[in-house]
């Protein structure tokens, strides 16, 4: 009796141990971060926005996630050299980097102006789809991936005064998440959380005739089983649940890194989505069809996706499904 109550006590102790020490790494991460974003801020945006990427491209090889990136490409590209994989690999960093800073100069850096004579830091490519979408009394879904500076989309969408809610997954660190919320709500119009109840506020924005955006390129745990780069994963179905409901056009886009700390911001045709024998959306094969658009994106532009990401990593008992499946082939 006393055993148990001791190692209860222990267990309890370890708990709350191992809560204050994630909280205060947080805010140590947190406080290192703020100080790389005033140092920046000190600097010329290009200055600071090279400067990133430089330093990105030394340290990510030193981090965990690297091990994660280099195994996920070479399974994407096996016919790539090991150099090519490593400098796929080193743009990612990068990227990351120029991401993270470019949070800083988001004022700044989107300069779209339709009427100007000389070319700016964005171009956009599908005006015509968001002067459409803007004007339509009906709902849209809007779809992307984490290529490029995603963040800037939104702010197109506002400026083309199209009226959209992009769900967004705040960061894990409450401190950093605080800022970067901030941040986001001053310069792309209405945000979502990712959370339990996101999918029925979704729901009920598109009932009132709303336009949601949303990223699709994430793991998502028990999720449809679909293919990725050809191979198998998980990925959530609430975009295709939520065009079947609401029978709405679903419109593909995503930001191109250019040389010179410039943009390109797309978006794409509507697209054609799969229907089932009775003319509904089918849920399994858009879900499958988004998952292509964005390989074919990233096939494109592989250094400016995030390969460090668990992309296809199977969750518990879908795994344990798969390798039972599997050993029984072998037999």
């Amino acid at each position: 009796m006393v055993g148990n109550a001791f190692r209860k006590l222990r267990r309890d102790l370890a708990f709350r141990h191992g809560r204050r020490l994630r909280q205060f790494n947080y805010w140590l991460l947190a406080r290192v971060a703020m100080a790389i974003i005033w140092l920046l801020r000190l600097l010329p945006v290009d200055s600071a926005l090279n400067f990133a990427d430089r330093a990105a491209r030394r340290i990510g090889p030193w981090v965990g996630r690297h091990n994660v990136a280099i195994a996920n490409l070479r399974n994407a590209y096996p016919e790539k050299s090991d150099r090519e994989i490593q400098a796929i690999a080193s743009d990612m960093w990068g990227n990351m980097a120029r991401l993270a800073a470019e949070y800083i100069f988001l004022d700044a850096l989107f300069d779209y102006d339709p009427a100007a004579t000389k070319p700016g830091r964005i171009e956009v490519k599908g005006v015509e789809h968001f002067v459409h979408i803007a004007e339509e009394p009906k709902p849209h879904i809007i779809f992307t991936g984490h290529l490029g500076n995603f963040e800037l989309l939104p702010v197109a969408a506002a400026t083309f005064g199209m009226n959209i809610t992009a769900l967004f997954r705040p960061p894990n660190n409450p401190y950093l998440a605080d800022y970067i919320l901030s941040t986001r709500r001053s310069t792309m119009g209405s945000l979502l959380p990712s959370s339990t109840g996101a999918s029925f506020a979704l729901a009920a924005i598109l009932e009132k005739g709303g336009n949601i955006g949303v990223l699709v390129d994430q793991k998502f745990s028990s999720g449809l089983e679909t293919t990725f780069f050809g191979r198998p994963c998980e990925s959530n179905r609430v975009l295709g649940t939520l065009a079947r409901h609401y029978d709405c056009d679903v419109y593909p886009a995503r930001c191109v890194r250019l040389p010179g700390n410039r943009f390109r911001l797309e978006i794409e045709d509507r697209l054609n989505l799969p229907r089932t024998a009775g003319g509904s959306v089918d849920v399994h094969g858009t879900t499958q069809l988004l998952n292509d658009v964005v390989e074919r994106w990233v096939r494109e532009d592989p250094g400016q996706w995030m390969w460090f990401h668990k992309r296809w990593e199977i969750s518990g008992p879908r795994r344990k499904h798969r390798q039972a499946r599997q050993r029984g082939k072998a037999a």
